[in-house]
């Protein structure tokens, strides 16, 4: 049985479709969920949603044990969180650093992602639907 596929999001994407639906759209994360296991089709994705880097950092060690890829939406952890690039950069397999917004065009605090250091792509500026990007990627990449 083909091992899962990750998709870990970090702080404040349980507000998506509330927080901020200039940037972020309304799309909600249970949207999200439901895009990305229509996406997957028959494959398995751990689908979660944490505020709290710790279990961010221990659910990509889950990941490296058990996961086939990761795509991850780490929010303000991209920009601030070396323990989890560390912990990117142990992962064998691929990684999709995933954006709702096109970071690069906001405030510079924003451009620099150290997630990036560690991620074989990055999918930003697509909205929510770039969720379902990053699975249909995530699936070439590990075939």
């Amino acid at each position: 049985m083909a091992k899962p596929i990750y998709v870990l999001n970090g702080p404040n994407l349980n507000r998506l479709g509330t927080r901020e639906p200039h940037i972020y759209g309304t799309t909600t994360l249970k949207d999200v969920e439901k895009m990305c296991r229509a996406e997957a089709g028959s494959r398995q994705i751990e689908f979660r949603q944490t505020n709290s880097e710790t279990q961010l950092i221990e659910w990509v060690h889950e990941a490296i044990d058990n996961g086939s890829g990761i795509i991850i939406n780490p929010a303000a952890y991209t920009f601030t969180s070396l323990a989890l690039l560390d912990a990117l950069k142990m992962f064998p397999g691929p990684i999709i650093e995933l954006h709702i917004s096109n970071v690069h065009k906001r405030e510079a605090l924003y451009h620099n992602s150290l997630v990036s250091k560690a991620a074989t792509a990055v999918i930003a500026g697509l909205g929510a639907k770039g969720y379902a990007t990053a699975m249909r990627a995530m699936q070439d990449l590990i075939q």
